[in-house]
């Protein structure tokens, strides 16, 4: 018999695609946004992985079973005048909550950042969900009043990139 292997953080490869989708289906499930949930393990791989990869994903894996995901890519801020990292979905499974992994996680994240040269951090949450919002409180970060969070999609992003 094998021994159990402990949690691991890495940083995601390729062959964590599919996995990253699912748990990334399992957020849209969760907020009853499954209909607005497009992407394929296809596109992860693609945008993830390629040569030029439009985004990096921090994984956890217990036992060799994907557990926990924070999928960020980079931002930058000409106020500051420094980039940072934009988390983009942080998941941890239902069986594996409580045991500070979305924190680890974002630590991993954090020094990610510093690594490369980063100086921040910044997300959104749904404002329907307060405990995320009190867990990112909880990391030392505060919402940003000043500002909110505008979208151009679908016929009216279409129609603006046809003028």
């Amino acid at each position: 018999m094998r021994p159990k292997d402990h949690p691991e953080i890495r940083l995601a490869q390729r062959d964590d695609a599919q996995a990253i989708h699912a748990m990334l289906f399992e957020i849209a499930a969760t907020t009853g946004s499954e209909d607005k949930f497009k992407s394929t393990p296809a596109d992860i791989a693609r945008d993830g992985f390629g040569d030029q990869p439009l985004f990096e994903a921090m994984i956890v894996t217990d036992d060799q079973k994907p557990i926990a995901v924070c999928l960020y890519f980079p931002s930058y801020s000409t106020f500051r005048g420094q980039a940072g990292l934009y988390v983009q979905d942080l998941y941890v499974a239902p069986s594996h909550r409580g045991g500070c992994f979305a924190r680890k996680l974002v630590a991993h994240v954090a020094k990610r950042a510093q690594e490369t040269g980063k100086a921040y951090i910044r997300l959104s949450v749904d404002a329907n969900n307060l405990i995320g919002q009190r867990f990112y409180e909880k990391l030392g970060m505060r919402p940003a009043a000043d500002e909110r969070i505008f979208v151009l999609d679908g016929p009216a992003f279409s129609t603006l990139a046809g003028e």
